[in-house]
Formats: C-alpha cells, sequence, structure tokens
C-alpha cells in the first residue's frame, strides 16, 4: 500500500460521519470448524453487538454451515471476518468472499495465508531483516540430539498453522521432543521446533497503519499459553507497557514493518519478545485476532482513546 492509500484509508477509518445504512446488511463470520471455534463465536457476537449499537444491519453468522450458500441467500452486501484458525485466517474465506465480490475486513488472501503459516512467515521475515528466533521443521523421525545441538535448549515446539497457542509446549531436554511434536502434530501436519527466546513478551495491535500501545503480558506459567490467554485469572497486561517513550516508538515502528512484510493489512495483531538486551525477536503475525471486550487489541484500543464501539466501526470502515 502506497503512501497515499494508506494515508486515505486511515482518514476514511477515523471519520466518525459514515452513516450506518452506507455498509448495508453486514454478515460478522464466525463459529466455523477450527480448534478456535469457541473463541470465534465469542467474537463474532461481540462484533456483532457492537455494529447493532451503532445502528449498523449486522447478523451473525456461523461458518460452520455452507458459508457461500448462507451469504448468497441472505444478500449481505460486505464481511466481518471473525473467524480464528483455519479457515479464517489462512485465506481461505478471504478467497471466498472475492470470488462472491463482497467485500471485508483485515488482511486479504496473500497475507492471510502467509501469516497463518509460521515458517514461511518467518522465512519471509529473515529475508526481509525482521528479527525472529531460529527454527526447524519437526517430523516423526528427527533427531532429538541434532535438533538440539542446533536450536539449543530450552525450545518451544508448535504447529505449523494454528492459533491461540494450541498445541504448544516447552522442550528442557532432548528425549521431550517426541511427545512435543505428537502434540502439536495433533493439531496440524506441520510441526516446528523453534529457539526459545527468554524476556518480556508484548503484543502490537495494529489499526490502519498504526501501531495502537504496545501491552506486555506477564503470566505466571512457562509461556503464554491457551490457558494463560483464557482460562488463567493470573495473567497481567500492562498498557502502557512500561517502555519509554523512544523505546516504544522504536518497537512499535518494527512491528508494523513486521506486519506489512507478510501482506497482512487494515487490521491485526503483532507478538514478540524483547530479550535482556531489549532487542525484539518476532513470532508471528495474527490476521483475525480476539474481539472480545476484553480482548488484547481492544486493550490497546482504549487506552489510544477509542472505545470498543468505535473500534469495530473503524475496521469496518475499511471495507468501503
Amino acid at each position: 500500500m502506497s503512501l497515499l492509500e494508506k494515508r486515505a484509508v486511515e482518514k476514511l477509518a477515523e471519520k466518525t460521519a459514515v452513516e450506518p445504512v452506507q455498509f448495508g446488511k453486514v454478515a460478522v463470520l464466525c463459529g466455523g470448524c477450527s480448534a478456535e471455534r469457541e473463541i470465534s463465536l465469542n467474537s463474532g457476537r461481540d462484533v456483532a453487538a457492537a455494529l447493532c449499537r451503532s445502528a449498523v444491519d449486522a447478523h451473525v453468522v456461523d461458518s460452520a454451515q455452507p458459508v457461500i450458500a448462507q451469504l448468497q441467500r441472505a444478500g449481505f452486501d460486505r464481511a466481518f471476518i471473525m473467524l480464528h484458525g483455519r479457515g479464517g485466517e489462512d485465506g481461505v474465506i478471504q478467497g471466498a468472499l472475492q470470488t462472491l465480490g463482497l467485500p471485508y475486513t483485515g488482511s486479504a488472501v496473500l497475507g492471510s495465508a502467509l501469516s497463518m503459516d509460521k515458517p514461511r512467515c518467518k522465512a519471509l521475515w529473515m529475508g526481509m531483516g525482521v528479527p525472529t528466533p531460529r527454527w526447524l521443521s519437526l517430523h516423526e523421525a528427527s533427531d532429538s540430539e541434532a535438533v538440539v545441538r542446533d536450536l539449543g535448549l530450552p525450545i518451544i515446539v508448535k504447529p505449523a498453522q494454528e492459533g491461540s497457542s494450541l498445541g504448544m509446549s516447552k522442550v528442557t531436554a532432548a528425549n521431550q521432543l517426541a511427545s512435543a511434536w505428537r502434540a502439536a502434530r495433533h493439531y496440524d501436519e506441520g510441526v516446528i521446533a523453534e529457539q526459545w527466546i527468554e524476556g518480556k513478551e508484548y503484543t502490537a495491535a495494529v489499526l490502519v497503519g498504526r501501531v495502537l500501545p504496545l501491552i506486555r503480558i506477564e503470566t505466571a506459567r512457562d509461556f503464554y499459553d491457551y490457558d494463560a490467554k483464557y482460562v488463567a485469572e493470573d495473567t497481567r497486561f500492562y498498557c502502557p507497557s512500561g517502555l519509554s517513550d523512544e523505546q516504544e516508538q522504536r518497537l512499535q515502528a518494527v512491528a508494523l514493518r513486521a506486519f506489512e512484510t507478510t501482506g497482512a493489512k487494515g487490521w491485526g495483531r503483532v507478538d514478540f519478545i524483547c530479550d535482556a538486551h531489549g532487542a525484539p525477536w518476532f513470532i508471528e503475525v495474527n490476521t483475525v485476532p480476539g474481539m472480545t471486550d476484553h480482548s488484547l487489541v481492544p486493550m490497546a484500543a482504549k487506552a489510544a482513546g477509542i472505545g470498543f464501539d468505535e473500534l469495530v466501526m473503524r475496521i469496518l470502515a475499511t471495507t468501503l
């Protein structure tokens, strides 16, 4: 996206005078059949409720049912994508919507597919000079000792294409790699072993070319896993992050570069860890992050003075 295009889209997204009728009938796509179905349904319901409060004709559409038939039969004008994981963040639904000629929120096919595919995203980042931990593809027959020699210990093992930290394990000894591979393999055919980075974890929410205030995440667990995200009550989120203005602005700039390098656009979230020297290591891009009133993107937006309903409307405005 050129600078002029970015400014035009940002100006549009910040407009508060857009009449709700301009959006027509909006499908909030959620649910689906991925491992993140329940989280997606919660996000979709909250987004639809916010749109309705703003007088938008919004309807929850569960894509677990034949979604193309639902969209054509009901005569929708655009879609707000709240599908997490497979089928929603990997370019599949984006391609279907483009075929139907329906405008939609978030990243297009390429940006969605690259962001969802961790090894390809990381390979792209490395080629573009965006810092990311070293990794190896892991297989059933992988030589555990060789993997440890290459990556060191600890190691994080994860599915190549999955969200919400599902199937992830921390490995502290070579003999744990096989069971970690099996746990990740349950969610995806592709599995990667990644260098462990010790440090503070941050997330950067991106909204139409702008990085919102960074959030620092603290958990008593080994890492920010599924339970730390959705179950544990002792996970702590700090926004402001505690960084100096200079540090925050520097990290925001790199986070935006990491986001745009994949072709992601519109809105999303970039997760990274800062090591003991303050150097960032980028982990992944989420092109359809959670959007309940206690999710991370709304939290960052609130710190920037943007309420949940306004945030939802700004994202929808990018489809005009």
